[in-house]
């Protein structure tokens, strides 16, 4: 299979590690009732517009992707959230947990209202990354000082805050999919979360291109309140 790999944030990563089924099964799976298949591109397009148009979302889940996931905690946490996938996560109970926190490239203002934020200036940034880094040195000295007397895994990470990086493998079908980047790419969803969106909807688009225009059309360009 085709490599689909992407950096994401400062340290994470997305990247697709298996995939199975495509627009041509949506179409299969949405026409067996009646005894048919593929009747070429043109109606097999037509058909999915119809499906995505009035919610007939069975047949997308007969496409289904594996993804290798790497990203802040309190990202995953998010993600996890979306509970019609599986998943399994890196256990630090048993493995010791790497010195990778994320760091952001701006901190934001806090609004009442709206999610609309606004980036702190440069100085400032500058001057909460040294901050924010001279934290992580000393927590994860802690960690490893626990570690070193004796203390176990399961506790000694205690001492590790949430933007330490995770890794998970994500399966997820094609349904779920769809649902994860309409909530997760809209301008409400928190911005780290937001960006592994972004990706995983490139690859989806890649992926599954026909499903992708229709979803597209039918429900990110709809607006909210439509």
């Amino acid at each position: 299979m085709e490599a689909f790999e992407y950096h994401v944030l400062d340290r994470g990563m997305i990247r697709l590690v298996d995939f199975m089924g495509g627009d041509i099964a949506v179409v299969q799976a949405a026409r067996v009732s009646f005894g048919q298949g593929a009747k070429g591109e043109e109606k097999d397009r037509k058909l999915i517009d119809y499906l995505i148009r009035n919610v007939h979302e069975t047949p997308f889940e007969q496409a289904v992707f594996k993804f290798h996931v790497k990203c802040p905690i309190f990202v995953a946490r998010q993600w996890f959230r979306h509970r019609w996938a599986s998943y399994n996560e890196i256990s630090g109970r048993y493995t010791e947990m790497v010195y990778e926190f994320y760091t952001p490239e701006k901190f934001r203002t806090q609004e009442k209202k709206n999610y609309k934020y606004t980036d702190l200036d440069d100085v400032l940034s500058l001057k909460l990354q040294k901050k924010l880094e001279a934290f992580y040195e000393e927590a994860h000295r802690l960690y490893e000082e626990f570690l070193a007397e004796g203390v176990a895994k399961e506790q000694a990470r205690i001492v590790l805050p949430l933007s330490l990086y995770t890794q998970f493998y994500w399966a997820v079908n094609a349904r779920s999919l769809m649902n994860f980047i309409k909530l997760r790419t809209d301008e409400h969803a928190q911005y780290e979360i937001r960006v592994y969106a972004d990706t995983i909807a490139e690859i989806f688009r890649q992926k599954m291109p026909w499903t992708y225009d229709a979803f597209k059309k039918r429900v990110l360009d709809v607006p909210q309140n439509a």
